[in-house]
């Protein structure tokens, strides 16, 4: 590209590498980089530059370091990207991912940057869209999966297809107790309950779904919808967006586990609201406990990446207890439930 102005407004903190500048789109001159945030696997930043046609736009970069930094992010482009095909308005815009020139240990993603408003969004709207994306059923052949894997926080996800969403949940939840298990070592209890979860909660609770002429349409879904990933961009009507998604293609109810934990501030109000437009799946008397089980894989998520906080895993573990005592017998699918 030819030769490219940078105005005064650097942060020393940011490096600003040439091929974030090559894919950035029309750009005359970048004139401000600020440090936007930073986790333990992640540093994000503000990017304002000058298009050639005199408009000046911000848009976000976030980068990571090494093999699992360079496939969250493609993780993170690919999801966001498939989201923005359904509901271009319910997330930023993605630009681009890749890895840097001049240190190929560094990777980026760039998308559209937004300055959000403290807050949930409002929930008639922000479930209204939340459903659109969940009712355009497009999953490649009618599968349960995704075309890559995708990281919920620096928790690699089993995305590998499956025709079933029973044996899609169980693998997937396998590969996190796996992870979790690599990461802060095995615990006695919670390995004394999986046999029963695997062979008769999991069983119980999600072959119905697809039994007796029911079938399930898979959805795509954000995979990590709690508050920090949703915010208000309109302060005037509390509407949001969602970004930093860790997709795939699910049971449009998998979303809603990660609201059942009240630190996640999604409340009833915004499980209503949804219910609204897609009404509770088949059997519904299983809806509340299908629920706990959704969301005690994000209990177990966190646990993985939080291996220091031991919360997280006795939440999860209390909650298999209680859907394993619910269900002390081997699903029989003839036997009326």
């Amino acid at each position: 590209m030819d030769a490219l102005a940078c105005g005064p407004a650097m942060d020393p903190a940011v490096s600003l590498d040439q091929k974030v500048i090559d894919a950035l789109p029309d750009v005359a001159e970048i004139l401000e980089t600020k440090l936007h945030g930073e986790s333990a696997w992640a540093k994000a930043t503000r990017v304002k530059i000058l298009h050639k046609d005199g408009r000046e736009e911000d848009y976000f970069m976030k980068v990571s370091s090494g093999p699992h930094g360079l496939e969250a992010l493609k993780g993170e482009f690919e999801s966001t990207a498939a989201i923005y095909s359904i509901t271009p308005e319910f997330c930023p815009k993605p630009i681009a991912w890749g890895t840097f020139a001049g240190d190929p240990t560094l990777h980026f993603y760039i998308c559209k940057f937004y300055n959000f408003t403290k807050g949930v969004p409002e929930p008639r709207s922000f479930c209204e869209k939340l459903a659109r994306l969940h009712s355009n059923h497009t999953s490649p052949d009618g599968k349960f999966g995704f075309h890559c894997v995708t990281y919920n926080g620096n928790l690699p996800q089993d995305n590998s297809w499956s025709d079933s969403w029973e044996a899609f949940f169980a693998k997937g939840l396998r590969h996190v107790l796996k992870i979790r298990e690599e990461r802060a070592g095995p615990n006695v209890e919670l390995d004394g309950l999986l046999p029963a979860l695997f062979d008769r909660v999991i069983p119980r609770l999600l072959r119905p779904l697809e039994s007796d002429g029911r079938r399930i349409l898979p959805s795509l879904v954000h995979g990590d919808l709690w508050y920090g990933n949703a915010s208000i961009v309109d302060q005037n009507t509390d509407e949001g967006i969602i970004y930093d998604p860790a997709s795939f293609w699910a049971h449009n109810e998998y979303e809603l586990g990660n609201w059942r934990p009240d630190r996640n501030r999604f409340t009833r109000r915004y499980f209503e609201a949804y219910h609204s437009h897609i009404p509770k799946s088949e059997p519904q008397e299983d809806y509340d406990d299908r629920n706990a089980l959704y969301s005690l894989r994000f209990n177990l998520h966190a646990s993985a990446m939080f291996p220091q906080q031991e919360t997280f895993l006795q939440m999860a573990i209390e909650e298999i207890k209680r859907l394993t005592e619910r269900y002390p017998e081997e699903y029989n699918p003839k036997e009326k439930l």
